[in-house]
């Protein structure tokens, strides 16, 4: 019986310790790290909540299953921590052979919270006892005051997700971003857009790894998501560098190398595989097709390119090849919606949804005048880039900019 009592007391104490580590390195400690028991809970609750959404054909419906996954992950999560505090502490009471296992429990479940319901009967178990009242304490303490610091992180991601909306629609997408911004004659703004998703890029890789159940919060709308609208910015600043080297805003660069660094940081949390140091020529899953039909919609509605669609598609595959896989790796494991340009699902799901513009319902007249200030001011535009890069010639342009692919070059990760 002593050596059953030393065993338990060992396991209970192994069961506690390891319970209160999993909290520490969950909730206090400020940087990516493993906690074995979150992970297995995590990919439980996933795994469960996503074989049952992948039952629905319709995306909305499969999103209303999906969006319970990550509050009920956080609950089922403390309810595990402090059964395992039960269960461990109880162990130790059982351990120190003043109580008998049923005794044990008794007082462990009462002294955890604390109840009050049992009380120690001795110097040993009380001491025990205000340790686990302690740990109790401690543990919803710290859950208490880790979800806000969880919601103000995803309200700061949400609140530029939507506001992504206006320039791209549901779901967003990389050349409806251009797209709109080309019909109103509001190119100028794409510079602000690429800076501040540059830092939103940044405050993702600290945030969302430092608490990657925050991975798992859906947004509000059900047809966007923060994977689908990164990767939509991303292919929007990678497009304008391809088509246009020489006005493509000075942020457009930066925004991608932060927004690389970010997938790839997340990839590393959630083991997803990527290529550290890909190819500017390695295949992508996008065709060359889907990137000529997306350029044409962009010219139809009154952007300007410096490159022809043949010219501009290396360019553009040298900078996707550095994010494609690992953001379409990401969709899945979050069950994105299924937007344009971001890889395919799990389960029966209705094909990729494209964006619908708002119709223009300006009175005619107006309309008409609009549209003569958009042409002046888009001839003005050409006159400037004229006198500042009087080359005209496909072939020089070419050779002046975006050198080379690799090494310093546009598809430098």
């Amino acid at each position: 019986m002593f050596i059953f009592q030393l065993l338990g007391l060992i396991v209970g104490l192994v069961l506690t310790v390891g319970t209160l580590g999993s909290v520490i390195r969950t909730v206090i400690v400020p940087r990516a790290t493993a906690s074995r028991l979150s992970a297995i809970l995590s990919a439980a609750v996933s795994g469960a909540l996503g074989q049952l959404a992948r039952t629905r054909k319709d995306f909305l419906r499969r999103d209303e299953i999906l969006a319970q996954g990550a509050p009920l992950f956080l609950v089922l999560r403390l309810v595990v921590w402090i059964g395992l505090l039960v269960v461990g502490f109880t162990l130790l009471f059982w351990g120190s052979g003043s109580l008998s296992l049923a005794g044990s429990l008794r007082l462990s479940a009462s002294s955890v919270l604390p109840l009050g319901l049992a009380h120690a009967q001795s110097g040993l178990t009380t001491a025990i006892a205000f340790l686990e009242s302690a740990s109790g304490v401690i543990v919803v303490a710290l859950q208490i005051s880790y979800l806000p610091s969880l919601y103000s992180s995803f309200n700061r991601r949400e609140t530029l997700v939507t506001m992504l909306d206006s320039s791209s629609g549901s779901p967003p997408w990389g050349p409806e971003v251009l797209a709109r911004h080309a019909l109103i004659d509001n190119q100028d703004h794409l510079a602000d857009l690429y800076h501040d998703w540059e830092q939103w890029a940044a405050d993702i890789a600290e945030s969302h790894t430092s608490y990657a159940t925050l991975l798992y919060f859906r947004s509000p709308e059900p047809r966007t998501s923060w994977i689908l609208a990164v990767l939509a910015c991303m292919d929007a600043a990678s497009m304008h560098l391809a088509l246009n080297p020489l006005t493509a805003p000075a942020t457009a660069r930066p925004f991608l190398r932060m927004g690389i660094v970010c997938l790839r940081s997340i990839a590393r949390v959630t083991s997803v595989p990527y290529i550290a140091d890909p190819m500017p020529d390695d295949p992508i899953q996008l065709t060359f097709g889907e990137f000529a039909e997306a350029a044409a919609r962009m010219e139809a509605v009154g952007w300007e390119a410096e490159r022809t669609v043949e010219e501009a598609w290396p360019h553009f595959r040298g900078w996707r090849v550095n994010y494609e896989a690992v953001a379409y790796q990401l969709a899945v494991l979050i069950d994105a919606p299924p937007g344009p340009w971001s890889g395919g699902r799990r389960g029966r799901l209705e094909s990729s949804m494209i964006p619908v513009r708002p119709p223009h319902r300006a009175p005619s007249a107006e309309a008409q005048r609009l549209m003569k200030v958009t042409r002046r001011r888009q001839a003005y535009r050409s006159g400037m880039k004229r006198t500042v890069s009087p080359a005209s010639d496909p072939a020089e342009l070419d050779d002046v900019s975006d050198q080379p692919l690799r090494g310093g070059g546009d598809s430098a990760p």
